[in-house]
């Protein structure tokens, strides 16, 4: 029963989060910042920076959490085994939570607190929101490039004779 909840349900929490983790990671960067750039220019963006933004920033975080639990989940006994590369089957897979983690890390410590200041839930002087901004559009977009290495590590995890010869 154990297994099932870990191996089943688990890996389902894990998938749908991660799709709605990187799901909104790329709405963020190739839909909202675009579009908050054009409706800066008439004044329009309001509707966006009040409304839309903060919400989709609470799923995006907690979707990020929920991905990175349910992975360490999936991952159970072999955790350590994997985030340290201690065995050969495990390095794809240790090499995608590695991504994952930075990944985590930089919503947390780098978009969420700056996003505060550019959206208004934290009082910024107009100098500290150039500068939020800055740091969370770097961190976004690093992540978005992440993500690509990370998926193909997380998929290839699976299929490791294929890739790498184990």
């Amino acid at each position: 029963m154990m297994d099932f909840i870990q191996l089943g349900i688990g890996r389902w929490v894990h998938i749908a989060a991660g799709v709605m983790w990187i799901g909104l990671l790329y709405y963020f960067n190739f839909v909202q910042v675009p579009a908050l750039a054009e409706a800066g220019k008439d004044g329009t963006g309001a509707g966006i920076t009040k409304h839309v933004a903060p919400r989709a920033l609470f799923w995006f975080r907690w979707a990020a959490v929920v991905t990175w639990l349910a992975g360490a989940v999936l991952l159970g006994a072999n955790f350590h085994k994997a985030f340290l590369f201690m065995e050969p089957g495990l390095r794809a897979i240790g090499i995608g939570a590695w991504l994952g983690t930075i990944m985590i890390f930089n919503v947390w410590v780098l978009i969420w607190p700056n996003q505060q200041k550019i959206l208004g839930m934290v009082q910024a002087s107009d100098a500290e929101k150039a500068t939020a901004r800055r740091v969370a559009f770097l961190a976004s977009r690093t992540n978005t490039m992440l993500s690509i290495p990370m998926l193909f590590f997380m998929a290839a995890a699976g299929h490791q004779g294929v890739f790498f010869g184990s």
